[in-house]
């Protein structure tokens, strides 16, 4: 492959994502590797926990090698995990993470599933895992998954018969991988799914094992591998110009909020499965006994016949040349009476027809959001590049009424313009909102519509079907509208076309808290999403609260316009939690939503709707010092909490630490992950730990045990482990009830340690010099205690305060006890 065609296809899987939203426009060596997919017909489902569970090697080699229908069921979206790329968690960074990873299938070519399971955070075995997932509404999404996608080989991530052994999540996705393979024949199981998408039986059912499930390297080559079958996955691919591994890495890379880059690997790889159903093939087939031919399917014979040549004899230089044969199969492959492979070959064949036609469509709107049944303008450039001739007949909307049906041919070369109003129709389209947040779920599960269950994302709310006329045969191709814009530094640039509220409204802080009975003012933003909108915004509030004025009036001229209104809200005399949630009437409609928008490189840009409230919680609460010193670690919002209660917080650049420069705080706090993110910690800790001994206090937050840039993240030995306590429920123990960790200001006592989320902490140290104190004793279920989840030694004037306690998620949810504890360790001292 000559050089410069190489780096442009390299080019363009690092840039396919960023343009999303683009029409696709594939080079030859990419239509002959989708005439490959189109020519084979088989299916294999990849099961697993979370987004990065997936085996992207695996994944790309069964796209790219096998040519296999491939996909992922990921069991949640990744909400409870952490974000190294941005201030967002849980439901925004599930968003993040969901679209992360339908990049990478973007990437690697596979198709995207979910389930409603909730990742409410790290949980120790299965059991605890099915307290918080609703088991049979997870398996029932698992069940239709199989039942609609109709694998021939489902391929499971993680041991089934492990429990305990690695993430509670993980083991219950493959206990619920085994347990629907069973019974996904069975009409009476989950006879819903079962209606709509028919019964299935898998052919096969495998563990993609590795040396890492058996402890050692050297432990599995001595293991017995009787059961296993081997696949070579280290390919390279000379029509794509990259290996199997270098599109695997780019693949594991769309994982930016976790920190997953990865480097391409070329050369032989290996990947064992483990067969836990089924007839065992031989090895490097896994499809071995499976027919995957087009005869496999009645009617196909002939479709073969027409389509296989193509493959066999493809024209690099002029794919154009297939056209007619593509052509000649579109009716055969309409015809099919097995409409599951229908649907998947007509789409995929009409892509091909477009792409060896090189007829390019784009249908962009004027404005980047409309509200619902609002009519607007597209433009829409038609061309055809190709050497056949092709008539664009009419333009549809997606229920089907005629916009434009003026019958135009498409000359060689020369550009169409044709501007239209969309006529939106009156399906009332939901709001262009992840689906899965439109409802409120529980902890362990998501709302969501029957109809949109497993799907990776809302679908495209306005669609346009355009007829393409070849001699006597006219095919629909359905195209998604969207908004392009030009930006002076990178181009042109794409984004989903939304639906949007009228109007929106938003609290900016989530969490208020009254440290006194003083009134505060509360800000509340009010968004117009459409131009002269006018109306009222209130804040409904809490038993006992008091708010003024009790409603404004606001008038918004043009879409996008905000207005911040200011209302004093005074709290009750004693100790009290609830919310504060906005009320907007305008158009004789009432509006409560909040408009979110996520906006990285590497992913589409978001809206999400959420409920627009804050939490309000007045606490009994003093402390003493002012001026804290934050040094950021891998993202965390406790510097916005800190503020809340009254400290002055300052960022430290840690590349700036001086003895000089660290003087004037009364404490450093260190941002979660630091020691493992922030490299010039490495260096610096002599002079914050003589800060300590000049009378400083220094609180460090939890670090993850793998991966430390120094050791020395103390200024006495401590080590830290991987224990954690994953129920936020479980009882705490007092271990030194006299510490002043525990009495000043704030006598803490077991009431503290009520309303925590997601979990007590993570990351405990284990092993620690004999001048820490620990403070608080804790551990799961049927699990020894652990001491380490909150330790402080003095260290000449000073102290040093180390806790694994998950504060990064207490504090912006507003848990009382977690910001009086943490008011104790800023004063310790003082």
């Amino acid at each position: 492959m000559h050089k410069p065609f190489f780096f442009r296809l390299l080019f363009l899987f690092f840039t396919i994502v960023a343009t999303a939203q683009a029409p696709k426009k594939p080079a030859a060596s990419e239509i002959y590797h989708d005439l490959q997919k189109l020519n084979f017909v088989g299916s294999v489902l990849f099961i697993a926990a979370h987004p990065d569970d997936e085996n992207t090697r695996l994944i790309s080699y069964l796209v790219n090698d096998v040519h296999a229908n491939t996909a992922y069921l990921s069991v949640t979206r990744g909400d409870g995990g952490q974000n190294l790329i941005g201030p967002e968690l849980r439901e925004l960074l599930g968003v993040i993470r969901t679209q992360e990873l339908v990049a990478a299938r973007k990437t690697d070519g596979g198709q995207q599933f979910f389930t409603r399971a909730n990742d409410f955070g790290y949980s120790k075995n299965p059991d605890e895992t099915f307290e918080f997932w609703t088991k049979d509404d997870v398996l029932s999404d698992v069940v239709m998954t199989i039942r609609k996608f109709k694998p021939d080989i489902i391929v499971n991530r993680f041991d089934h018969r492990s429990p305990g052994s690695t993430h509670g999540h993980h083991t219950a996705s493959a206990m619920l991988s085994v347990e629907a393979f069973d019974m996904v024949d069975n009409a009476s199981k989950f006879p819903k799914s079962a209606k709509k998408f028919g019964v299935w039986k898998p052919q096969r059912l495998f563990f993609n094992t590795s040396w890492w499930f058996y402890g050692s390297q050297e432990k599995f080559e001595k293991a017995d591998k009787s059961k296993l079958v081997s696949v070579e996955t280290g390919n390279y691919f000379s029509d794509l110009g990259l290996s199997n591994g270098e599109i695997a890495s780019l693949s594991r890379s769309m994982h930016k909020s976790q920190g997953f880059g990865s480097t391409g690997s070329r050369g032989t790889e290996t990947e064992y499965l483990e067969l836990l159903k089924g007839s065992k093939p031989s090895e490097n087939n896994l499809f071995e006994g499976i027919n995957t031919n087009w005869s496999r399917l009645e009617g196909g014979n002939d479709i073969g016949a027409i389509l296989n040549p193509l493959e066999e004899n493809f024209n690099f230089k002029n794919p154009s040349k297939m056209l007619p044969q593509l052509l000649k199969a579109y009716p055969l492959v309409s015809s099919l009476k097995d409409t599951h492979w229908r649907k998947i070959k007509l789409e995929q064949l009409n892509q091909l027809i477009l792409d060896c036609g090189g007829i390019f469509i784009e249908v962009a709107s004027e404005a980047n959001s409309i509200n619902p049944n609002e009519n607007f303008k597209v433009n829409i450039e038609a061309i055809n590049r190709g050497e056949s001739d092709v008539v664009l007949q009419s333009v549809k909307n997606s229920e089907g009424k005629v916009l434009w049906n003026t019958s135009a041919i498409l000359p060689f070369n020369d550009k169409k313009n044709i501007e239209i109003t969309v006529d939106a129709g009156n399906s009332n389209p939901p709001y262009s909102s992840p689906y899965w947040l439109n409802e409120k779920g529980t902890v362990g599960m998501y709302a969501a519509p029957e109809e949109l269950i497993g799907l990776p994302e809302t679908p495209p709310l306005e669609q346009l079907i355009f007829e393409l006329r070849f001699g006597n045969t006219i095919i629909p191709f359905t195209k998604t509208i969207v908004y392009k814009f030009n930006d002076p530094v990178k181009g042109e640039v794409y984004r989903p076309l939304e639906v949007l509220p009228e109007v929106t409204a938003s609290i900016p802080e989530k969490v208020l808290i009254f440290a006194s009975e003083e009134a505060e003012i509360v800000s509340v933003i009010v968004r117009a999403g459409k131009d002269s909108i006018s109306g009222n915004v209130s804040l409904q509030h809490p038993d006992g609260w008091k708010v003024e004025p009790a409603q404004q009036a606001f008038q918004l001229e043009r879409n996008g316009e905000t207005k911040t209104f200011s209302f004093t809200v005074t709290p009750p005399k004693g100790q009290s939690e609830g919310y504060l949630k906005t009320i907007v009437s305008a158009d004789g409609k009432i509006f409560n939503k909040e408009l979110v928008t996520i906006d990285y490189e590497h992913i589409p840009y978001q809206s999400v709707l959420l409920p627009s409230e804050a939490k309000v919680a007045k606490i009994d609460i003093q402390k003493k010092g002012q001026n804290i010193g934050y040094i950021n670690g891998a993202g965390d919002a406790i510097p916005e909490s800190l503020k809340q209660i009254g400290y002055s917080v300052s960022t430290i650049d840690p590349a700036t630490i001086s003895e000089e420069n660290l003087q004037n705080f009364d404490a450093i706090v260190v941002g979660i992950r630091a020691y493992n993110t922030v490299s010039e910690l490495a260096f610096t800790q002599p002079i914050l730990n003589k800060y300590i001994e000049n009378g400083g206090t220094m609180i460090v937050q939890y670090n993850t045990n793998r991966g430390l840039i120094t050791e020395n993240l103390a200024p006495y030995n401590l080590k830290l482990s991987r224990d954690r306590v994953t129920d936020e429920f479980s009882e705490v123990k007092i271990l030194s009830p006299e510490n002043p960790l525990l009495n000043t200001p704030n006598k803490i006592t077991q009431k503290d340690f009520e309303g925590w989320v997601q979990e007590r902490g993570l990351y405990f140290p284990d092993e620690w010099a004999k001048e820490f104190t620990p403070i608080l004793g804790m551990h799961d279920k049927g699990e020894a205690p652990t001491k380490g989840s909150l330790l402080v030694a003095k260290y000449g004037k000073g102290y040093y305060i180390y806790t694994g306690l998950s504060f990064f998620r207490e504090l912006p949810a507003g848990v009382p006890g977690a910001y009086r504890l943490f008011a104790n360790m800023l004063s310790i001292g003082k």
